[in-house]
């Protein structure tokens, strides 16, 4: 098939996505350990070139023997899994073609004796094999990267995915931990009165460690619903509601009485959190909402946040009444697709700005105002809470996804912070939802270096805090109801995004400064 459109890119043929020209004076070479949305808009970027090897087409089994999703069919194929990238159902991790080592973390002159200590065999008795830094750009997963990064040397222009400690964040357990101590710190410097602003997540207790605490949070509240989750997975897996401590008990077993066996498995960490009872309904359905956020560094803390996202809607109808029925209560793609009447074509999902229209219809733009200046504060309170303790390094960058809920007085609440959020489509729109979000972040990137630096807007990217919250500029990039502003901030989530001709306009601008 050879179409010249992108419609979707798992339709097209490589050599039509590749017929284009170079930009500055060399192709900027890529690696990637993905076989999905992820790929396709690095083999189609101009002047992009992937560097060959195993993670590429050239790579046709996967750990588990079956055929790996290398080609535009089988990206076809993994349409609306909805996977998180890095785990089951994508590529696996691209141990088999990493980058230059030796030395230190970083720099910009290579050894070339040592190689990396740790695993030099995949599981399934595939070899390592360490190439020699050819590349420029390297979306990896997050197990090649622990497996990797503390023996790792990088160049000056190479740019790789994940800090290396992301998950203080991204773990349930450590991102309620680090919150804590962030409330903590502002209640004694701020005052009482300031540490509200981090009212945003539920009651929450890790276990083992916090059992006998939550124990007795519980009997303070009977009656109430809670739900326990795998502090260190994804997806929807393994997690459970309940309203009695004795639907915890095989769980639990044993574990809070002398260790007398030393070989008995220890249970996995949860954690348990006050469920939310209330949450705001459309059409009789819970969602949670799932926004893109790109941190380029830590130090200074520097984010942007991506105007398009979308709801993520359950497949059955709210109630409280069956608290074992994961279609009511859980709105993972990897959950809902699996309930009986489930409609792959359809889905389950509204656009953020399909949502911020309903809800301005409904509410009125003070409100919505209010609702998307609270998602706001959760986003930069999160990263704030793990500035001192992420590892930063500028040639590391992040992507996350948070998942937001409201409940019926339109707050907000932070669910969970994702590492890895799911870069496999679940149909058209999504595909070109998360073509353009990728794409852009490569704009932000900017590694043909044709930006100035100073761009507040890069596609559908808006920069909402520098080392500082971000002011939108007076008369430009206004996100308006009923023809009057609702935000001051830089911040337009669910706002009208004409990315293709923002684009033009910043590259022309930017071209012309340079010029000058």
């Amino acid at each position: 098939m050879s179409k010249t459109t992108r419609v979707p890119g798992y339709m097209q043929s490589k050599a039509s996505r590749n017929a284009r020209g170079i930009i500055g004076d060399r192709e900027i070479r890529f690696k990637c350990s993905l076989q999905n949305t992820i790929l396709d808009v690095l083999r189609g970027r101009p002047g992009w070139q992937e560097v060959p090897g195993q993670n590429s087409q050239q790579q046709n089994v996967q750990q588990n023997g079956r055929p790996a999703a290398g080609s535009q069919t089988s990206t076809q194929q993994q349409e609306g899994k909805g996977n998180k990238t890095g785990s089951t159902g994508t590529t696996p991790s691209n141990t088999q073609n990493s980058p230059a080592t030796t030395g230190g973390k970083t720099g910009t002159k290579p050894t070339s004796s040592s190689q990396p200590a740790g695993p030099q065999q995949q599981s399934g008795g595939v070899p390592n094999r360490i190439g020699d830094g050819d590349w420029d750009f390297y979306w990896c997963d997050r197990e090649w990267l622990h497996q990797n990064y503390d023996t790792m040397f990088l160049h000056e222009h190479q740019k790789i995915l994940h800090f290396r400690n992301h998950y203080e964040l991204t773990r349930k357990n450590l991102m309620v931990k680090n919150l804590k101590r962030l409330k903590k710190q502002t209640e004694r410097e701020q005052g009482k009165a300031e540490g509200l602003s981090f009212d945003f997540h539920p009651t929450t207790y890790e276990l083992p460690s916090e059992y006998h605490i939550f124990v007795e949070e519980f009997k303070r509240n009977p009656g109430i619903t809670w739900i326990m989750k795998p502090a260190a997975k994804s997806q929807g897996k393994g997690i459970f509601l309940f309203r009695r401590l004795k639907d915890i008990t095989d769980w639990k077993k044993g574990e809070y009485q002398p260790l007398t066996d030393t070989t008995r498995e220890v249970p996995e960490t949860y954690v348990v959190q006050r469920y939310i009872e209330n949450p705001y309904l459309i059409g009789g359905r819970k969602f949670d909402i799932r926004i893109y956020v790109l941190v380029v560094s830590y130090n200074p803390l520097k984010v942007w946040l991506y105007r398009d996202g979308f709801a993520r809607f359950s497949n059955t109808r709210f109630s409280l009444d069956s608290i074992e029925d994961a279609y009511v209560h859980l709105t993972n793609v990897s959950v809902q697709k699996n309930a009986p009447d489930y409609d792959p074509e359809k889905g389950c999902k509204w656009s953020t700005l399909r949502l911020r229209h309903y809800l301005s219809a409904k509410h009125g733009a003070e409100a919505v105002k209010k609702v998307f200046k609270g998602i706001d504060n959760i986003i930069t309170k999160g990263l704030q809470s793990v500035q001192k303790i992420i590892i930063n390094d500028k040639h590391c960058f992040e992507m996350y996804g948070y998942d937001i809920l409201l409940d019926d007085d339109l707050k907000p609440w932070l669910i969970e912070i994702n590492a890895s959020p799911s870069l496999t489509a679940s149909g058209k729109e999504d595909y070109e939802l998360k073509f353009g979000l990728l794409n852009d972040l490569l704009n932000v990137l900017d590694l043909e270096n044709r930006l100035t630096g100073k761009e507040k807007r890069i596609g559908g990217w808006d920069l909402l805090w520098d080392d500082g919250p971000v002011l939108a500029d007076d008369g430009n990039m206004e996100c308006t109801t009923n023809g009057s502003s609702v935000t001051t901030a830089n911040s337009f989530l669910g706002c009208h995004n004409d990315r293709k001709r923002q684009l033009r306009e910043i590259y022309t601008s930017a071209q012309a400064i340079k010029k000058t």
